[in-house]
């Protein structure tokens, strides 16, 4: 199966994504479809899951990946994590990384999924923010603390594979 045909079989629900305004992403209406009732790629869907939803799927997932740029060109990390009561992304890492000296201020990624592996059915969410390294104390072998600040929080559910 070619790339093309894939990508047309895979049905999603998009997740409706705002800002911590309350405003939901470019073109993306109340209900999760972009505005004219149709989700990208053409196809109708259900009414969107909300930021909450989105956050709830994030606490049962313990690995994530996170996304963001080393000297210009993208890093992708697979990452242990936790969310904090505000919704924010949390990750511990050694004093001075790379990761920590990459994403301090920086506007970074972060996704997590659960997926069926049998029938391809199951949820992804991502997380947009800026990344805030939190130093630890002077304790040796203390970890220092990223904290990824939700400014939009998208994903999709996906549906059984049709084909």
């Amino acid at each position: 199966m070619n790339a093309d045909r894939e990508a047309a079989s895979v049905q999603v629900e998009p997740l409706v994504g705002r800002s911590p305004g309350g405003v939901a992403p470019s073109g993306v209406a109340a209900g999760g479809a972009e505005a004219g009732g149709a989700a990208r790629g053409g196809a109708a869907t259900a009414p969107g899951l909300d930021e909450a939803r989105a956050l709830d799927l994030l606490r049962r997932a313990g690995v994530g990946r996170v996304v963001y740029t080393v000297g210009a060109l993208p890093a992708v990390l697979l990452v242990r994590f936790r969310l904090d009561p505000l919704g924010g992304v949390l990750l511990s890492t050694e004093p001075g990384s790379e990761l920590a000296r990459a994403v301090d201020g920086a506007v970074i990624a972060f996704e997590a999924d659960e997926v069926d592996g049998a029938d391809g059915t199951g949820w992804c969410v991502t997380v947009l923010g800026r990344a805030e390294v939190r130093r630890p104390s002077p304790v040796p072998g203390a970890r220092a603390e990223i904290r990824i600040a939700p400014e939009l929080v998208v994903g999709r559910h996906l549906a059984p594979d049709a084909a």
